[in-house]
């Protein structure tokens, strides 16, 4: 797709994987032969996007922006931009405006690993003035934000819900057209602040 900007949100204390984390950013936790950061960076490259901001908070982003550098060893080119406070995604991605300018946008949360298969599958967009949320059908919707949906059309997200409305979960990887930086300044925190 044409005219498409890459944002990775590497944000996030990293509680649950503590004492791992308490050295070092989440997004820097090996996992088989890399860092963390490196699958969600491989995520937005399986769509052809190259040109790619990191989010992260001020304490992390130098470890994350020593170990991937300038992005070439990558096939990529990185931007980096320090998060001052925890405020959500949509907070975090309005940094990014500026990066953005004019394009659409693929974000994909630094903590997040796609199968190969599910990369292979990934979707054509068919409107791309219309936003786009992958999803996944799990089998304990109650540990993740689920699809909330009315005559198969996507009303809303419920965060961890005690009784899921649908068996899937957000995954973490989203397309946003240039307008959900109109949008952004329009949304109201959550009763967690984000």
């Amino acid at each position: 797709m044409e005219n498409l900007k890459g944002v990775i949100l590497a944000g996030g204390k990293g509680t649950r994987l503590l004492p791992a984390t308490r050295v070092i950013n989440k997004h820097m936790v090996p996992i088989l032969n890399q860092p963390m950061i490196v699958y969600p960076l491989e995520t937005l490259k399986s769509f052809g996007i190259t040109n790619i901001m990191i989010i992260s908070g001020g304490d992390h982003i130098g470890g994350i922006a020593e170990f991937l550098g300038d992005g070439s060893e990558f096939g990529v080119q990185l931007t980096y931009r320090a998060q001052k406070e925890a405020g959500g995604i949509a907070q975090a991605l309005g940094l990014a405006k500026d990066f953005v300018g004019n394009d659409s946008v693929m974000v994909v949360l630094g903590d997040n690993v796609f199968s190969n298969n599910a990369l292979k599958t990934r979707i054509s967009f068919q409107d791309p003035n219309n936003a786009c949320i992958f999803l996944a059908e799990v089998t304990d919707a109650t540990r993740f934000g689920v699809a909330v949906f009315d005559d198969g059309k996507l009303v809303g997200i419920e965060e961890k819900p005690k009784e899921p409305k649908s068996n899937y979960a957000v995954t973490g990887l989203y397309y946003y057209p240039n307008e959900v930086f109109k949008i952004i300044p329009t949304l109201t925190p959550s009763a967690r602040g984000e």
